[in-house]
């Protein structure tokens, strides 16, 4: 016969100061843990949104960042005429040469700055990567204007509408706000490629070439053909693949996040036990009632490990509500191979939630079933002699 939970649950709420400080340190490791995950999810939704499947990437030979990359314009005049290159509305093939390099932006939390994307492309560029204008207008070609991400937009006082950016050969003016849908685009800053070129004294040498394919399966060829052609002496990745390595970004604090988080649960496994060597040394005659009863040594095992479970359910569910306004919050965090920051949002989805809650209840788990164990194992006297 099982003892109803009721009885598990009245426990709990008679001791209710030491159950709820219990909780309260169950909640606080896991909301340690459900921060660092909902970092690493919105840091890895921001790269996922960024990039096209039909988008290739052409760089130097063995290069792994634009920002490291040179590619000619020579070179470009040879790529852009690969068989299974797509074509725009005016019969051009859909290939963008681009020029990369960082600039430093302060903010209130940076006041020393902070690098910043700046990319200079053509209108192919942007068109190619199907973006949307919130506010402003685009650069003009041949005009020292920028467009900013939204992400940047937001985060930089000095890139708003209106205001001037000084980097390269002189001052920039910002012109219009964009939107990726999340992106990594969000924390770039676009400008004509050309005169940023020329303002960083690389009038022939880009960083990368950007193309999109007329298919997947043309996508896969022209990469093999890229990277085949002697002449040319690249690395082709797609965009896709570009961006994901990326998220290596977030290894770092996603392992210091995942240490800590060992170390509190560890103390709060102690808690919880102790909370419930406790339950069980004050209830020694209420265990021995159950016994006569007729309640079975299993029946009890259960009914404190169950117990134990609700006890760290409801310091998940705190957790869960300690970080839910984290949610949607933009921050940003250094990229180890752009050499720039990337701003994105804390993501505390379900799924991070489920997984706060599956943590919380193994560490109830740990922290109840011996303290359970002993409260089974009481003979029926001995129980009822305990004071």
């Amino acid at each position: 016969m099982a003892i109803p939970i009721s009885y598990n649950i009245r426990n709990l709420v008679v001791r209710k100061t030491t159950t709820i400080m219990t909780a309260a340190g169950i909640a606080m490791t896991v909301a340690v843990l459900l921060a660092v995950l909902g970092l690493v999810a919105g840091l890895q939704s921001a790269f996922a949104a960024t990039g096209d499947p039909l988008h290739v990437l052409v760089m130097r030979k063995g290069g792994n960042a634009e920002l490291t990359s040179l590619v000619t314009q020579q070179q470009f005049q040879i790529i852009k005429i690969f068989p299974g290159i797509a074509k725009g509305k005016d019969g051009q093939p859909l290939a963008s040469l681009e020029v990369v390099s960082v600039i430093n932006l302060p903010n209130a939390d940076n006041p020393e700055g902070m690098n910043i994307t700046l990319r200079g492309l053509s209108q192919r560029g942007i068109e190619m990567r199907k973006l949307k204008l919130v506010a402003g207008r685009w650069f003009g070609a041949g005009q020292r204007e920028v467009t900013v991400g939204k992400a940047t937009a937001k985060r930089y006082p000095n890139a708003q509408i209106g205001k001037q950016l000084r980097f390269g050969k002189g001052l920039w003016t910002v012109v219009g706000v964009m939107d990726s849908g999340g992106g990594a685009v969000d924390s770039e800053i676009f400008a004509d490629g050309p005169q940023v070129a020329s303002d960083f004294n690389r009038p022939d040498t880009y960083s990368a070439a950007l193309l999109q394919a007329t298919d997947e399966v043309a996508a896969g060829a022209l990469k093999n053909a890229l990277e085949n052609d002697r002449r040319l002496n690249v690395t082709v990745l797609s965009e896709k693949d570009y961006y994901a390595t990326q998220t290596v970004s977030a290894l770092p604090i996603q392992f210091l996040g995942t240490f800590v988080c060992i170390i509190m649960a560890v103390g709060s496994c102690f808690a919880a036990m102790n909370t419930m060597y406790a339950a069980v040394a004050r209830r020694a005659k209420e265990v021995g009632t159950l016994r006569i009863l007729g309640f079975t040594q299993g029946s009890i095992l259960f009914s404190f490990f169950l117990e134990s479970l609700l006890l760290s359910f409801v310091g998940g569910l705190l957790a869960c509500l300690i970080v839910l306004p984290l949610n949607g919050v933009t921050t940003g965090m250094g990229n180890f191979i752009t050499f720039s920051e990337t701003s994105f949002n804390f993501r505390i989805g379900p799924e991070v939630m489920a997984i706060g809650i599956a943590f919380s209840l193994l560490l109830g788990a740990v922290g109840g079933l011996l303290p359970a164990r002993q409260a089974a194992k009481k003979e029926i006297l001995t129980a009822l002699r305990e004071v």
